[in-house]
């Protein structure tokens, strides 16, 4: 493990970035934001800080002595379930909810993307979990944390996009 803990140390490192990025937005262009936008930035700070936590999740546990394939599952695990909330919180807000219609109607290839990528994150640590590949435990994980890097991407690249586009129009 220990010769992976720079990999997760990088890993959230990125995702903070990805938080600086979408808080820095939300700071500077608060008159300018529509609630499309400001649910987007809401996305990509959750997203970044989930991934930060992910990330460090399997350095704090092997801190304390767990190991190997216990390891992965515990960390794996514990990201399946922080994500599940993420999501059930986010989709508990009625504005959210609509948004996402909205959004899938307006842009379902955009739509497809995203939970495309939701999904290869929630397989690649369900295969942690019942132990498809033990030897490939470490990077199911670091895909699973890619994949939601990717995602946080995704959506951080909509926000500007929409920003761009309405300042063109304007």
């Amino acid at each position: 493990m220990f010769e992976d803990v720079a990999v997760f140390i990088a890993i959230a490192e990125i995702a903070g970035v990805f938080v600086g990025l979408a808080a820095l937005i939300s700071v500077t262009r608060r008159s300018d934001i529509e609630r499309p936008q400001t649910a987007q930035i809401q996305a990509v700070v959750t997203s970044g800080l989930l991934v930060v936590v992910a990330a460090l999740i399997p350095v704090g546990l092997n801190l304390y002595g767990v190991t190997g394939h216990g390891l992965w599952v515990a960390a794996a695990i514990s990201y399946l379930a922080l994500n599940w909330i993420v999501i059930y919180l986010a989709l508990q807000r009625p504005s959210n909810r609509e948004l996402a219609k909205t959004q899938a109607r307006s842009n379902p290839l955009g739509a497809v993307l995203f939970w495309i990528l939701e999904l290869a994150i929630q397989a690649s640590l369900v295969l942690i979990v019942f132990g498809a590949s033990r030897d490939l435990d470490v990077a199911f994980y670091v895909t699973a944390l890619v994949f939601h890097l990717f995602e946080a991407a995704f959506v951080l690249a909509q926000l500007v996009y929409a920003q761009v586009g309405k300042r063109e129009a304007a």
